[in-house]
């Protein structure tokens, strides 16, 4: 279970740096920045679809 979490985690580390890519290449290339910022979105989404996911199946194991 604590592989879970970390992997959990893992979306948030995912999504700063697609962010900081995005940033950084804001001026050079905007559809990357775009792709990137998808990404970002993505990986937020998964951190808390990951994070709901966990608490059921952590309320199913104590029933």
């Amino acid at each position: 279970m604590k592989i879970l979490q970390f992997f959990q985690y893992a979306y948030i580390i995912f999504a700063a740096l697609f962010l900081w890519d995005a940033i950084t290449n804001w001026s050079v290339d905007r559809n990357r920045s775009y792709m990137s910022l998808l990404f970002v979105a993505l990986a937020i989404f998964m951190f808390f679809f990951r994070k709901r996911f966990a608490k059921k199946f952590q309320d199913r194991d104590k029933k």
